[in-house]
């Protein structure tokens, strides 16, 4: 683990150090395997997709993302129309590749990745309406990119534009509904019904959003939109056990991305990659200083936002190891010029994340964007059900940054029907009384009715980041998100 230290340090994605990784024991390396299976790579790099949009998907809140939906979905429509189409251009005009190629190449790199973005962005404290925008970009744009790649990858002349339109509109609305059904309907289950186990319900709520994409695949729709959102909602569910939950997607997130990375390095033949250095550095920079803040501009035009976010979310649009996959559809189709396709994309990635992840927490001081943005932890509360009591157990620690330090358990005014039971302080367990003082690291025990639990929660999470007079301040009650 490593490298994930390392990424997690430097402020690069972990793309880079898997990447790398792969080139080295592959050809032209030092294990020099060969590994050509295009698409055995392409169907396990849609699986960890799968897995890495999911665990995306949960950890987003949705009081966050709701206020961003509307320029997310512009940006991942009607600014996914404009990079294709500059990147095209510039793709045929200044490196003299052919238009299915250049087409290839505009609606591959169009897509924002969302392990890149979630691994970068949720280091850099930046106001919840920028984060927002970007992390719902990242989660929606899959869906138009794939469909316009597998079109441009038809062997055969390309649908009109406006067959296209239609093919995205329906695959979109196909998939948003059944992601949208059995998110609801896994997390009605889930807090209706007790599993035997703790342990099972991290492997339930993955395997809810992976039977989302299935049944958005199935259906002819985008999966990937469906897992995202039935995640989305499974994340703001308040399950029971969830700090466990998302430990345990986190976990399997990371297992994904490894496992993707590495074997996109393996495919790359390195001393292939020379010839197509300098066109993609220069379809690389059409797409970052002309396409992406192009699309950035005008999609957002109507929401009149100010120049200096929206000149950080031109930067943040980070590329990763989606580009790479879905350059592997037309080799698999046996496009011609597929291979080069495949070798741009993957420079391009590899120099353009090395060059934007890093420097992005430094744009944003230059633009004064995050000052004062780190706030209170928020609590991660382990919920249990009793299920023959009809209430509910409810864990936590309180961290070290929270506003409950020095709050009497008296001043916590929870609702009627919910009492802190217990508090483990230095290894030592007590019942509290209404006078003990709670500190930093304390564990505590709260016992609440079914009818009570969400208010319970909620008050909790108020009292954690607004301190006793939360609510008398204007915190309000704190919604619980996760």
């Amino acid at each position: 683990m490593a490298a994930v230290r390392v990424s997690s340090r430097s402020g690069l994605p972990s793309l880079l150090i898997y990447l790398g990784i792969g080139v080295a024991i592959g050809q032209d390396g030092i294990g020099n395997v060969v590994f050509d299976n295009a698409e055995l790579t392409q169907v396990i790099g849609y699986a960890a997709l799968v897995v890495i949009l999911a665990e995306g998907g949960l950890g987003t809140k949705w009081k966050e993302i709701r206020p961003a939906l509307p320029a997310a979905i512009m940006l991942s429509l009607v600014g996914v129309a404009i990079s294709v189409g500059v990147t095209a251009a510039g793709a045929h005009y200044l490196v003299g590749l052919e238009w299915r190629q250049a087409l290839l190449i505009g609606a591959v790199v169009s897509s924002t990745d969302a392990a890149a973005v979630f691994s970068v962005l949720r280091k850099v404290p930046l106001p919840s309406r920028i984060t927002g925008v970007l992390e719902a970009e990242s989660g929606f744009n899959d869906a138009p990119v794939v469909i316009l790649v597998v079109a441009f990858s038809t062997v055969g002349p390309v649908d009109d534009w406006y067959v296209l339109l239609g093919k995205i509109a329906l695959e979109l609305a196909i998939g948003a509904a059944i992601g949208l059904a059995v998110g609801f309907l896994g997390a009605y289950g889930l807090r209706h019904v007790a599993l035997p186990a703790s342990g099972l319900y991290p492997i339930a709520v993955m395997a809810i959003a992976i039977v989302a994409y299935a049944a958005g695949a199935m259906a002819h729709g985008s999966g990937f939109l469906a897992v995202y959102l039935a995640a989305m909602v499974l994340g703001n569910a308040k399950l029971p056990h969830w700090p466990a939950t998302r430990g345990f997607a986190d976990g399997l997130g990371w297992i994904a991305q490894i496992g993707m990375f590495v074997l996109l390095g393996l495919l790359v033949t390195p001393h292939e990659l020379v010839r197509d250095f300098w066109p993609a550095v220069v379809i690389g920079l059409v797409l970052t200083m002309v396409a992406r803040p192009l699309e950035v501009f005008v999609s957002l035009l109507p929401f009149r936002l100010p120049w200096q976010e929206q000149v950080l979310m031109s930067w943040a649009g980070l590329r990763g190891a989606v580009p790479i996959i879905l350059a592997t559809i037309p080799m698999v189709s046996g496009i011609e010029g597929s291979d080069r396709v495949f070798n741009i994309v993957f420079v391009l990635v590899v120099v353009y994340t090395l060059v934007q992840g890093p420097t992005l927490p430094w744009l944003a001081r230059k633009l004064d964007l995050g000052r004062g943005m780190e706030t209170a932890s928020d609590l991660g509360i382990e919920s249990a059900p009793l299920e023959k009591l009809r209430g509910h157990l409810l864990s936590f620690a309180v961290p070290p940054a929270s506003r409950m330090h020095g709050v009497e358990v008296s001043e916590l005014r929870l609702p009627p029907g919910a009492s802190v039971t217990l508090v483990v302080r230095d290894a030592k367990s007590f019942v509290p009384a209404p006078s003990t003082v709670l500190r930093r690291g304390d564990e505590l025990l709260v016992v609440a009715t079914d009818p009570v639990r969400d208010a319970a929660e909620a008050r909790l999470r108020a009292v954690a980041r607004g301190g006793k007079l939360a609510g008398w301040l204007g915190t309000g009650n704190g919604s619980a998100s996760h």
